[in-house]
């Protein structure tokens, strides 16, 4: 999960960067990142840390040109080093620069192509230039000093060939213009919008549509699963299917968790998804619990509130804010170490004691992952004073990893895998527990696009919708993503920051 943006046509590509990527920093905390270019030269800052801390005005002012993309970033399985931030540059041919979202499959395959038989250099272990390189091997084959659209696409189509998984890539060909291409599947989200200004039309290319309307840009389309769209440099725009098989299935945690409430995502509304999951889940609950009583509903802020609140309604109970939140600690989703996420959760939430106490309360979350953050905030809750305490989750058992841009731990660390219900509610400890069913999430979000037939749905099904994922690559997956290492590179990591505490860069 990270958030790529890129614009192309405006006066001050840098301050509308800035503001989109502030717009998409939920997407990822870890580090961020802005290229603009004149036509003639690129204009790089990038680091670890939240878009304010990495983009100050003093950088901001080197930042030159009427376009350019930006990146923020969460790690994945690989090392969430400075030198890993994106956007990411190779010099040859052109001058390009790119930022990704998502995850490729093939990344051993491809590093042997890329190294042993295109000859080409690899400075990172992330797989976002492994599609950079394959990129620029592409573009090279045409040894012209301006390409056209068709040429382009032809390169784009190329890497549809060669990489395998999810990838949202918003490119800069110095000299050529802006590109933006999705994988076959579509899995991950990407959109495009356009203004006009007084020197013509200006283009946005997004993860989500909220960048696009808090800046001004009208949301034109999602690119579909395979399709490219490429802006020259005199903002002609350009558009091409580059897939021969295509499905369009993207991820249903985006509507759970990833994407905020008020974007649009393959023109299905996120917001709405989350009231209809509220629904159904109230249902299930008329259901499953006629013998509970339940005093109040209260969200676990802040991606579960929309849901919890339509719950509330479809029960007749009421909703209340009994937890709050400290926006300037990072999503313990994010964070790299067990210790780490058990220590953030009380700096995180606070409770409200008179919420609480002496009440029967169902505490509502978007999901349950590895069930410690759940667990701690049950312990909240009971501390406040609360008699009963029963959890929800709007979204299905999460069982399995995700392969495809989202770090979900190993299996093993999943509190859902191979536990039943009743299991899950003993380790949260819980009164009672309730999952959404993967049917009503899969409804939700389908009424808002009856043309999308199916979804990648991996981490609550384990059937990977790529095809090539096989156990070897899960394995080698649970290894990287192995608590006690990730651990070991956060300290190491923490400890390179503070020799670079004092440089100024």
């Amino acid at each position: 999960m990270c958030g790529i943006v890129g614009v192309i046509g405006v006066k001050n590509a840098n301050q509308e960067i800035f503001d989109s990527l502030t717009y998409l920093q939920h997407r990822g905390q870890d580090a961020a990142g802005i290229v603009t270019s004149d036509g003639h030269e690129f204009y790089l800052r990038k680091s670890n840390g939240l878009v304010r801390e990495v983009l100050r005005s003093r950088h901001m002012l080197h930042l030159r040109g009427h376009m350019g993309i930006g990146h923020v970033r969460y790690p994945t399985a690989g090392s969430s080093g400075r030198s890993e931030a994106q956007p990411l540059y190779v010099n040859s041919p052109y001058g390009i620069v790119l930022a990704h979202n998502g995850n490729l499959i093939n990344v051993s395959e491809l590093k042997t192509v890329i190294c042993q038989t295109d000859l080409r250099h690899l400075n990172t272990k992330s797989d976002s230039e492994l599609i950079l390189n394959v990129l620029a091997r592409e573009l090279a084959v045409f040894q012209e000093k301006s390409l056209t659209p068709e040429q382009i696409f032809q390169a784009v189509s190329k890497v549809h060939k060669r990489c395998e998984g999810a990838y949202a890539v918003v490119s800069l060909i110095n000299g050529q213009g802006l590109l933006a291409f999705r994988d076959p599947h579509g899995i991950r989200p990407v959109c495009y919008g356009v203004k006009q200004t007084p020197e013509g039309p200006a283009y946005m290319v997004a993860s989500e549509s909220v960048a696009l309307n808090a800046l001004g840009y009208k949301l034109c389309d999602d690119i579909k699963p395979g399709e490219a769209i490429f802006i020259d440099m005199n903002g002609k725009f350009h558009r091409q299917q580059c897939a021969n098989n295509t499905s369009y299935s993207p991820c249903l945690f985006e509507y759970v968790y990833l994407a905020r409430p008020d974007s649009m995502i393959d023109k299905i509304s996120v917001y709405k998804v989350r009231l209809k999951l509220g629904d159904y889940l109230a249902k299930k609950i008329q259901q499953s619990w006629p013998y509970h009583k339940i005093d109040v509903v209260m969200p676990i802020p802040d991606t579960s509130r929309v849901a919890a609140y339509a719950l509330a309604l479809h029960l007749n109970l009421k909703y209340r804010e009994g937890l709050f939140k400290n926006h300037y600690i990072g999503r313990t989703f994010i964070m790299p170490g067990q210790l780490e996420r058990k220590s953030s959760v009380r700096k995180k939430l606070n409770a409200i004691d008179l919420e609480f106490r002496g009440k029967n309360v169902l505490l509502v979350d978007d999901s349950i992952v590895r069930g410690t953050t759940s667990k701690e905030i049950i312990q909240m809750a009971r501390e406040a004073g609360a008699k009963k305490v029963f959890f929800a989750s709007a979204a299905p058992k999460v069982c399995y990893p995700n392969v495809y841009g989202i770090d979900m731990p190993a299996a093993n660390e999943l509190v859902a895998h191979q536990r039943s219900t009743a299991e899950i509610c003993q380790v949260i400890q819980a009164d009672d527990l309730i999952f959404q069913d993967l049917d009503d999430l899969v409804l939700a979000v389908r009424e808002g696009n009856t043309e999308i037939t199916r979804f990648e749905d991996s981490v609550f099904t384990g059937e990977y919708i790529t095809g090539d994922v096989t156990t070897e690559y899960l394995t080698a997956l649970s290894e990287k993503r192995n608590d006690a290492k990730r651990q070991r590179e956060m300290i190491e990591n923490k400890k390179m920051q503070l020799d670079l505490y004092n440089e100024d860069d």
